[in-house]
């Protein structure tokens, strides 16, 4: 057991979190989003925060109930089988591993852009918004580094992340105070519905999931898979997301406004989709004769990517090392370092990996859409895992319990299968075909060591399964607007989309496993302390 000495805090816990939050997303997301829906993209950053909310909910419970590193990774198993598991699992890490390169691509993409004749050099790092060959290989210092401040302690991760933190919420609200009092054009947001969503609201749904919204506020999970290392995780994981997500989304709804107002007029004669700044907020600064405020930018583009590499090295190595108690990947990859109990295995896979998918997806729009997919698909399970443990083991301990999860667990699912809609076509089948890659590794295992009959298994997961196969044909099919080929036209495509997937979460939860996953989730519970 941990001393409580090394163990995190509250205020850690935020700090680690808005360190994860506040990342490229804050530098990249406002001007995305801005081309894709205009000033309605303010809408699209509220939605955003309220569908993280609502899936949120479901795991506030699920963490306070496992109170383990890397519980995110564990949670389907418990109430629906090895293989239902191993694909929330799965497709969670993929996410949590492509955030580790998103954030490096974020930094080499602000030094391309900086302005200074010294610094000419940086240009060649970027190609038509591709990271070139010299650009990668200061992507691949910048992960190595993000390695490195993970390898020898979490306490050396949460000093840092804790310094790092305080300074990623202040630029932000400098940027958002400066370029509002220095160029604030309030025309900007139109004088009606059609000026203010110049490309309609099917724009602000496309805008939350393939502008990096979504991707953004994902890193609320931070928490929760450091469940195990926090001090009185029955309380704080509650306390820690509500807290690190208000501030995250006052932050970038206020982002976006200030982005919109500052924008000239006259750079508007294409319309909002004629914007192309490189560097956002750096670009708008410097437009604007705030030079200083470019250079705190540029240097931010530097902390805000780092720490949020960090802090996703350090989530992404726990999950993984987390799956290793499935039995379906290699258990050396759950071995923790005796000193510093750091599973420095799983940071070097992990390492490798994101180097492999730095030089696959060369661009932060790309990356950030293979994120937010593979993110939705394994938050599918979280409703349904947590309504499903309320009805298999009433009696386990539950620190957080309301009775407002049998109105959210169906909302939330029903939100996350409309957010993976969004990611448009042919981005929702490629994800899924990239999470059907570790299938060949879960079936290795499974014939080796596994314990479930097939069929036992395919009644936990099957549900997940055909879900994919519908998704994949209902973006083909869906609206033009989505990528698809209009056979389902907007809004008629959400329409199917609710219906069907209330049908699917209900199949779920008619098709959760009473089984040996429950003895080892009892063994957890059974550490938990209530306050009373």
């Amino acid at each position: 057991m941990q001393n409580k000495s090394t163990k995190i805090g509250l205020f850690s816990a935020v700090m680690l979190a808005l360190g994860s939050l506040i990342g490229s997303g804050w530098l990249f997301g406002a001007g995305e989003a801005a081309r894709v829906a205009g000033p309605a993209a303010i809408i699209s950053w509220i939605l955003g925060a309220v569908i993280i909310m609502v899936i949120a909910f479901n795991y506030i419970e699920l963490g306070a109930m496992f109170p383990e590193s890397g519980g995110m990774s564990r949670y389907a198993q418990y109430s629906h089988g090895p293989l239902l598991g191993f694909i929330a699992a799965w497709a969670n890490w993929i996410s949590l591993i492509t955030l580790i390169p998103i954030e490096a691509v974020a930094s080499v993409q602000y030094m391309s852009t900086w302005p200074w004749k010294w610094a000419n050099w940086t240009n060649q790092f970027m190609d038509h918004g591709q990271v070139t060959g010299l650009g990668i290989v200061v992507v691949f210092f910048f992960m190595l580094f993000f390695t490195m401040l993970n390898f020898w302690s979490v306490k050396v991760l949460t000093h840092f992340t804790s310094l790092i933190s305080i300074f990623k919420i202040g630029m932000p609200t400098l940027t958002i105070i400066m370029l509002i009092i220095s160029g604030f054009h309030t025309g900007n947001f139109g004088h009606s519905w059609q000026s203010f969503a110049p490309y309609g609201s099917r724009a602000i749904f496309e805008a939350t999931t393939v502008s990096g919204i979504i991707f953004s506020y994902d890193a609320f999970q931070t928490v929760i898979n450091m469940g195990g290392e926090l001090e009185r995780p029955q309380k704080n994981i509650l306390r820690g997301i509500v807290i690190s997500l208000s501030i995250t989304a006052v932050i970038y709804i206020l982002l976006q406004v200030a982005f919109i107002g500052a924008v000239a007029p006259s750079s508007l004669a294409k319309g909002w989709a004629g914007i192309n700044f490189a560097s956002p907020f750096a670009d708008l600064a410097i437009l604007l004769g705030l030079h200083w405020l470019s250079v705190l930018l540029y240097i931010d583009a530097f902390v805000s990517p780092f720490g949020t590499g960090v802090a996703f090295v350090a989530t992404a190595a726990r999950t993984l090392a987390s799956m290793t108690k499935s039995g379906h990947i290699p258990a050396w990859l759950g071995r923790l370092e005796r000193r510093y109990m750091v599973p420095r295995f799983a940071l070097l896979a992990d390492l490798g990996l994101a180097v492999i998918l730095v030089c696959l997806f060369r661009d932060w729009s790309t990356l950030a859409s293979v994120i937010s997919a593979s993110t939705l698909i394994a938050y599918l399970t979280g409703p349904v895992t947590a309504v499903s443990l309320r009805k298999l083991r009433p009696d386990f301990k539950r620190p957080v319990k309301s009775n407002w999860l049998k109105v959210l667990a169906p909302l939330s699912f029903v939100l996350t299968s409309l957010a993976i809609y969004w990611a448009m076509w042919p981005t929702t089948v490629e994800v899924i075909l990239v999470i059907a890659l570790g299938l060949p590794i879960y079936c290795y295992y499974d014939w080796r060591y596994g314990q479930l009959s097939l069929k036992g298994q395919l009644k936990g997961a099957g549900w997940l399964l055909v879900y994919l196969v519908f998704i994949s044909v209902m973006s083909y099919l869906g609206s033009a607007g989505f990528g698809g080929q209009d056979y389902f036209k907007y809004p008629f495509d959400f329409l199917i989309i609710v219906i069907v997937s209330l049908v699917f979460y209900y199949w779920a939860l008619a098709s959760r496993i009473d089984g040996p996953d429950l003895v080892a989730a009892a063994k957890v519970n059974h550490q938990v302390k209530l306050e009373g």
